[in-house]
């Protein structure tokens, strides 16, 4: 009996030791898949991330262009009115048909001298 049950321990303690090397062997291959699956989907994720920056940068772009474009837009209604172009063209030096350019040189020279001599005098 007693060699029976040996035997018979001995084949329940090999079954035991197979069905732990399974299931250790079944652990390493869904770990196996685990990192194959990571191992795919980084780079596709990795791209993702990337495009999604990107496209709140170009987003933050765009709203500075149309920002730019309203304020340009803006410039060229006032710019196109006949009072501010002739303002412009005067700052320019243009002179309307029939007028007379003159240059006048030292003016902050000639208002020293006109509140010199326009300063009260006291007289004693």
């Amino acid at each position: 009996m007693r060699a029976a049950r040996r035997e018979l321990s001995g084949v329940s303690a090999r079954k035991g030791r197979r069905r732990l090397r399974g299931a250790v062997a079944r652990r390493w291959v869904a770990v196996g898949a685990l990192v194959l699956v990571a191992l795919l989907y980084y780079r596709p994720t990795r791209a993702y991330l990337d495009a999604r920056s990107q496209r709140s940068d170009r987003a933050a772009a765009v709203q500075r262009l149309r920002d730019e474009r309203a304020t340009l837009r803006r410039r060229l209604q006032a710019s196109s009115s006949l009072d501010v172009l002739a303002r412009e063209a005067r700052a320019l030096g243009f002179v309307r048909k029939g007028e007379h350019l003159f240059i006048v040189k030292n003016v902050q020279q000639w208002r020293k001298k006109l509140r010199v001599s326009n300063a009260p005098r006291s007289g004693g």
